[in-house]
């Protein structure tokens, strides 16, 4: 007996998802988790743990994952494929499934020289496409990638990312639909500040078909100062921010109030993109944001689901 991931369900069901990034703490501090947890729950269909994100050590993605679920949310385990080799992958694979994770985000990692252990060695033994494939191949055939059988397998719902930014567009168009060849079940996207772009980009996929082989998630920043955007504009590679925004964070008295305001705006537009089922909120530091942004919206309340054991 086993039980269908709730992000899958409603996905299904063809509901407008929202999910919510969580970034562990970069200590063994579990208050700094829980803090968090009543800023997702009742607000968001799922919620990212992040896998020492931009190689800058924290606490596990798995841990944090089960510190979630004890507290009744839903999390999408990221695994990476810059710290493990196929073996450690594996094992934690089985053991999220275990203590009841439904949801796995696939990613090749940050490198390692961008984080806070240059110096560190980067294992590198998969990238993401051959992650979704392992997955893929452990959850509908019971198999471990040397092909050994296993009795019990880890029937996880998988993730994947996308950056509508970078050149060649056509490329990672492309390397989308290899994904869904993988085993890609849902995207979630890079931040997205360009609309125009985005909309370039989807235009694309609808037209390979991608959005109805895959569901696709649009990624949402909420920024809090002008700071902060142009930290991003000038360090965060393969992201797109047009000078539109960073001059309305210089002249407003708020910042926050107006970041707020442009989140919004990004929303709303990017809602009614076709081919769009859902968006990602990225809050850094700010998850305090999540139930006004929520609420302004309109996404409120979200569905409640209570899923029932399935046979498998």
């Amino acid at each position: 007996m086993t039980t269908e991931s709730s992000l899958e369900y409603l996905l299904k069901k063809g509901k407008f998802v929202v999910t919510g990034e969580l970034e562990p703490p970069v200590s063994a501090n579990k208050e700094a988790v829980l803090k968090k947890v009543n800023y997702f729950k009742g607000y968001v269909d799922g919620v990212n743990v992040t896998d020492c994100a931009s190689a800058i050590v924290r606490m596990s993605s798995l841990a944090v994952s089960k510190l979630l679920i004890d507290e009744g949310l839903e999390p999408i385990y990221q695994i990476t494929c810059r710290d493990r080799n196929r073996i450690g992958i594996q094992s934690d694979i089985l053991g999220a499934y275990a203590l009841g994770v439904k949801n796995i985000l696939c990613l090749t990692g940050d490198h390692q020289s961008l984080g806070n252990h240059p110096s560190a060695k980067g294992v590198f033994d998969l990238d993401s496409v051959n992650l979704i494939k392992l997955v893929r191949l452990m959850r509908d055939e019971k198999k471990f990638f040397n092909g050994e059988e296993m009795k019990v397998s880890p029937n996880l719902y998988i993730g994947g990312a996308f950056n509508p930014h970078c050149d060649p567009i056509e490329f990672n168009v492309q390397r989308m639909n290899k994904k869904i060849e993988a085993g890609i079940e849902f995207f979630q996207s890079q931040i997205i500040f360009d609309v125009n772009r985005f909309k370039e980009f989807m235009k694309l996929v609808r037209d390979l078909g991608i959005d109805k082989k895959a569901y696709i998630l649009a990624g949402i920043l909420p920024v809090k100062s002008v700071k902060a955007l142009l930290y991003m504009k000038e360090s965060v590679s393969g992201l797109v921010i047009p000078d539109e925004f960073i001059k309305r964070m210089e002249k407003t008295p708020d910042p926050q109030e107006e970041g707020l305001k442009i989140a919004k705006e990004l929303i709303e537009q990017i809602k009614n993109v076709p081919g769009v089922h859902g968006i990602h909120l990225t809050p850094i530091r700010w998850e305090s944001i999540i139930p006004r942004l929520m609420e302004e919206c309109g996404f409120l309340p979200r569905p409640n689901i209570n899923l029932k054991p399935i046979n498998v």
